[in-house]
């Protein structure tokens, strides 16, 4: 049993340690920027991995990284900076301003540094003054769409309609003041929790304490640099120690009840044995002793290095078995004669006299 807890100990440790492997640094497609907590690349990281809401999916056919934003639909990611907490991202169709125009981040993590008010506003093509940035994805061959963030500028447009005034995210408290804008740019967000800059500055990486907790630590090896042929061959190392160390394990129970089977039979053999050498004449007839003496006598419990006190080899005289630990055996006080506790009560039960010494063995004393 000592060698099974060994086994399983042992185990453990290896299943905790490549739940940690499975969060190691991950690639998305053409993507130079690494994916790691508090993202979590799904499909190829486990949920644990990441922290709610930093979920990435790799997009097969456009081979970029995808955010999903609730009720904002998806962008796609061009750069993450763990150092900054920002994360950069653009439209898939190329045309962020139509997306900002209904931009909603109250059920995500992400915030933007800055909101600037723009008006949007919708001209006539032939009327747009030339210096004027129009919003190209939103404009056609007889409507020209703009948005500044000057109202005066707005105002002066006489020709033109006012679509919708709303704050828009920007990098810059006061970029482009005056003037229009394309409002093209990527958008640019971060996050306050987690917060993993300390640990980022120290060199290290955020991540979870172990698969079942939710305290954030400061691992000092993140794993940076390891590459995916590592990470497989961890995969099959796992997928080989698994299968091995179940077999081991049910070979270990095997052999434990194949091990209770055999000394159990052998204390029958000698039982058997025992009962029919006894002659039948009344004045050699011993009577065996009572249960309560019996259970006078002491008991000992094998330990690691199988010692006993007294007389006493490494194996049961009755049954003819080896000790092992944690083995329970019981001594007769007389001649310290000790033997497995199943073995030894079964003999006494039918026969009054020690089994290697033959001497009558009489109830303990209350100090034994």
């Amino acid at each position: 049993m000592g060698n099974l807890k060994v086994i399983l100990f042992v185990f453990l440790q290896f299943l905790v340690v490549n739940a940690r492997n499975h969060c190691q640094t991950q690639f998305c497609g053409s993507n130079s920027f690494e994916v790691r907590f508090p993202f979590q690349l799904q499909g190829e990281q486990l949920q644990n991995c990441g922290y709610p809401g930093f979920v990435l999916n790799c997009s097969i056919q456009r081979n970029k990284a995808v955010l999903n934003i609730p009720y904002s639909g998806d962008f796609l990611v061009r750069d993450i900076d763990y150092l900054k907490q920002e994360i950069q991202l653009y439209d898939p169709n190329d045309c962020l301003p139509w997306r900002l125009m209904d931009f909603n981040l109250s059920s995500s993590p992400f915030m933007a540094d800055y909101y600037r008010n723009y008006t949007f506003l919708s001209c006539p093509s032939d009327y747009t003054i030339s210096q004027i940035t129009t919003i190209n994805c939103l404009s056609n061959s007889t409507v020209s769409v703009l948005a500044t963030s000057s109202m005066n500028l707005a105002r002066a447009m006489n020709m033109c309609s006012v679509i919708v005034t709303l704050p828009i995210p920007v990098s810059l408290p006061f970029q482009n003041q005056g003037f229009s804008s394309d409002l093209n740019d990527d958008l640019k967000l971060t996050w306050n929790i987690p917060d993993c800059i300390d640990c980022e500055v120290k060199g290290g990486t955020c991540g979870f304490e172990n698969s079942s907790s939710r305290v954030i630590q400061c691992f000092s090896d993140p794993g940076t640099g390891k590459t995916r042929g590592l990470q497989i061959f961890k995969i099959i190392a796992l997928s080989i120690v698994i299968p091995a160390i179940t077999c081991s394990f049910v070979i270990s129970c095997f052999m434990c009840l194949m091990d209770r089977g055999r000394r159990a039979d052998a204390a029958a053999r000698n039982a058997a044995t025992a009962t029919a050498t006894v002659t039948p004449q009344s004045a050699a007839v011993v009577a065996g002793l009572d249960d309560s003496i019996i259970e006078s006598y002491t008991k000992v419990v094998i330990g690691e290095s199988r010692r006993l006190p007294g007389p006493n080899g490494v194996t049961c005289p009755i049954c003819l078995v080896d000790y092992n630990p944690k083995d329970t055996l019981r001594c007769i006080p007389q001649c310290e004669h000790c033997f497995h506790s199943e073995c030894i009560d079964e003999w006494l039960r039918m026969n009054g006299t020690c089994p290697v010494c033959r001497n009558s063995p009489s109830p303990a004393h209350p100090t034994t």
